[in-house]
Parts: structure tokens; C-alpha cells; sequence
């Protein structure tokens, strides 16, 4: 008898089947969090691309993070304005779906981790290539979820920019995912159907213990608690992207919980003044120009010369890349195509947008000429009644529909229009 199997010995080690003792394990209850998983991480990769696309990074090198993409980046697109709310929908499923799914990546990754260890590490080519995506693809699953989830707690550590590794890091790890997807697939989804016939599942001696210990749950019932776990993440995570009362749920995530403060500017930022450096020197009436540069040069405004000009209103939110956005808040500013006529603009050009803001990514970005052109798109000097706050951007922000919050540049000092 093979020492592991004796009474009162203690398996050799993960490359002994008689290690891994688990009743739970088997092709049925990893078949079904493959299955879920399938659906979810393909609507992932794909709100993905999209949040990637909302950043125009074809328009300027300024808005470009990955910069080497070559082929990768085939699909990008113009981003549209309409709707209004498309950016805050795409990346608040992102997130939200994302934050959801960890209690189901976690199990599926316990369920099948003794094909890790299993001996010989290739028995054929086909095994071989199941054996390489595998280990593709919980690498880069942890690398993908650890990465993302850090970003949306504002604790990204990692060295370089979350945007390049993100979206690399989504390319190696959903090209290993459909790799096992291909290989996979089809026992998943027999032995879904062979459960729905009330049959046995089909055996699989890598997942399978041999000599399981006693069962202390159902894999049902093990399903109910992952399912269960899912939904409090969502529960407690999807309120910072959704109006009402359920923003008061959101207590794990940044932004969630009740608005900062009273008031008309009594809602969420990313950044504050303070954070971003911006002086209150640079942001009086005496020393703030908006530099304005174009086909036919170029005009400085104080703040009573943009208030002087005609006012628009646009009710549009403020939709961040961490998942967390506002409800529409009521701006109030210059159209963005009226300041684009002022230096020989009459048809709507691309332009470039530069902050106070001394240090940070994102302190100057461009916007496509179709987004200037849309009559929602503002400089705006108040929001919801009443000057905007410095928090909120005062002199002058951009606010675009659809944009992502970095789009929506605050402390706007320069605005140089022209092709990018």
C-alpha cells in the first residue's frame, strides 16, 4: 500500500493525488463556474476594449497610454456623445461585474489548482496546451483582477501605467482564456447537460480525489456561498454607479456612501484642488486667463469675458475609470464650438486642453472635433446654481457627454484647437 494511503500519514505533497482530499471537487461544480466565468470575462474584455476606445487614444499621443498596441488596437473607434450616460454604463458594468465575480474566480481557481501539480506535466500535445493556457490563464486572471481591483481602491502600486499593463495584460490573459475555452468548452457544457438528465457527471482523475474526506457541504450548497459572496460584493459596490438610495450600500468601495457634504457642489471628485497643487493665487479674477489659439491666432479671456459671452446648460454626470460616477448635475458654461468660432473655427475642430494642474497623467487631454461640436459640450463656470467649486475645477472645467472623468478636465488654463 503507497505510504500516503495509510491511516495517520499525511499526503507527500501537491504531486500526490492523495494530497488534494476534497469531496467538491470534480468536472460538475468546476464545469458550472466555467460556464459563468465564460459569460462574465467575455463581457469584461469587451466593456474593456470599449472604456479603452471612450479615451480616443487614436486622436493625440496625448491621450494614447499604449503607445506600442500595433495590431491590438484594430477595433478603436471615434468616441460618440450619445448617450449622454454611455461611458458611466460601460465602465460601471466593468467594474461592478468585475468586483462580482472574484468569489467566482477564487473557487474556480481552487476547484481545478491539483491540475497544477498533475504528473507527467504533458501526456500528449493536446494536454500539453491545455497545461500551458491553464497556467496562462490563472496568471494572468490574478494579474488582471489584482491590478484592477487596486485601481479601483485608489492603491494602485504597481510599477508603470495601469492603463499600458491593464490592457496588455487583457490581451495575454483573454488570448490563454480562449485557448482553454476551445479546449474546455465542450466537456463543460456535456456535463451541464448530462446534470440536467439527472446522469452521472464524467469522471476527471486529475479534479477527482481519489480518497476524498468526509463531505462537510454540497457542492450546491458550496455554489450557494460563492454565488452569495458574489452578490454582496455587488450589493456593496454597485451603488457608486447607480442614483438613489442604493449609493448608500456602496461601503467597500471609494466614493460610495452619502455625498461630501450640502450644496450645490455637494458631490464626488476624484482629486481635490489641494492634491492636484493648484494655487488660489493662479485661480483669482486678477491672475486666471483662458488662452484660447486657433486658425486665426490667438485671444486670452478673463472669467467675466467667458460670463459675458452667450450661456448654455447641459445635465450631464461625471464617469471615472475606477467604475464610480455621479448622477447628471446641472453645468452651466460656453459652448466649446462657440470658443472654437472665436479663433476662425466655424466648423468644429479637434482641440487640445491644458490644466493649472502641475503634476498628474491627465493634466492636459485632447477631444475630437465631434465631441466640440456637440452643444453639450461646455467650458463650464457653474454647476447646479452656483460657481464651481475649487474642488470641482473653478475658473473653468470641460464637461463632454460620454467622456471619461479624466476627459472632463478641470482648472482649465489653455484650449489650442486645430487637427491632432
Amino acid at each position: 500500500m503507497a505510504r500516503s494511503s495509510l491511516p495517520g500519514r499525511l499526503p507527500r505533497g501537491p504531486f500526490s493525488p492523495d494530497f488534494w482530499r476534497s469531496p467538491l471537487r470534480g468536472t460538475w461544480f468546476t464545469s458550472v463556474l466555467g460556464v459563468v466565468l465564460l459569460a462574465g470575462i467575455t463581457i469584461l474584455f469587451v466593456t474593456g476594449l470599449v472604456s479603452y476606445a471612450a479615451y480616443n487614444p487614436d486622436l493625440s499621443p496625448v491621450n494614447d497610454r499604449t503607445p506600442d498596441k500595433g495590431v491590438l488596437g484594430f477595433y478603436l473607434f471615434s468616441w460618440p456623445t450619445d448617450p449622454p450616460w454611455l461611458y458611466r454604463l460601460t465602465q460601471g458594468v466593468h467594474v461592478t461585474l468585475g468586483l462580482g465575480l472574484v468569489p467566482v474566480l477564487l473557487a474556480k481557481l481552487w476547484s481545478v489548482v491539483p491540475k497544477l501539480f498533475t504528473l507527467p506535466p504533458a501526456r500528449s500535445v493536446t494536454h500539453a496546451l491545455e497545461r500551458i493556457s491553464l497556467i496562462l490563464l490563472v496568471g494572468g486572471a490574478l494579474f488582471q483582477f489584482v491590478t484592477g481591483i487596486l485601481n479601483i481602491q485608489l492603491d494602485y502600486i504597481f510599477p508603470g501605467s495601469f492603463y499600458s499593463l491593464h490592457f496588455y495584460g487583457a490581451w495575454v490573459f483573454f488570448g490563454a482564456f480562449l485557448a482553454h475555452v476551445v479546449l474546455k468548452a465542450p466537456a463543460a457544457f456535456r456535463n451541464l447537460r448530462r446534470m440536467r438528465r439527472g446522469e452521472d457527471e464524467e469522471p476527471d482523475e486529475e479534479l477527482t480525489a481519489p480518497r476524498p474526506d468526509p463531505p462537510t457541504v454540497t457542492r450546491r450548497g458550496a455554489l450557494g456561498l460563492v454565488g452569495g459572496a458574489s452578490l454582496l460584493l455587488v450589493a456593496t459596490s454597485a451603488g457608486r454607479s447607480i442614483d438613489g438610495p442604493l449609493r448608500q450600500t456602496a461601503v467597500l468601495a471609494p466614493h460610495g456612501g452619502p455625498e461630501p457634504g450640502h450644496g450645490p457642489g455637494a458631490f464626488q471628485v476624484n482629486k481635490t484642488a489641494d492634491h492636484a497643487g493648484i494655487r488660489p493665487d493662479d485661480t483669482t479674477e486678477e491672475t486666471w486667463r483662458l488662452t484660447v489659439t486657433g486658425r486665426t491666432g490667438t485671444v486670452r479671456l478673463t472669467r467675466a469675458d467667458l460670463l459675458a459671452m452667450e450661456q448654455h446648460d447641459a445635465a450631464l454626470p461625471i464617469a471615472c475609470v475606477e467604475g464610480w460616477s455621479t448622477s447628471d448635475q446641472a453645468w452651466r458654461g460656453v459652448r466649446l464650438r462657440d470658443l472654437a468660432a472665436l479663433v476662425g473655427h466655424d466648423e468644429p475642430a479637434d482641440v487640445y486642453v491644458e490644466s493649472l494642474q502641475l503634476r498628474g497623467t491627465w493634466r492636459h487631454a485632447a477631444l475630437s472635433a465631434g465631441q466640440v461640436a456637440d452643444g453639450r459640450s461646455l467650458l463650464a463656470l457653474s454647476v447646479n446654481g452656483a460657481d464651481l467649486t475649487p474642488d470641482h475645477g473653478y475658473p473653468a472645467r470641460v464637461v463632454v457627454p460620454a467622456a471619461p472623468g479624466v476627459l472632463n478636465t478641470k482648472w482649465v488654463t489653455r484650449l489650442t484647437l486645430g487637427e491632432l
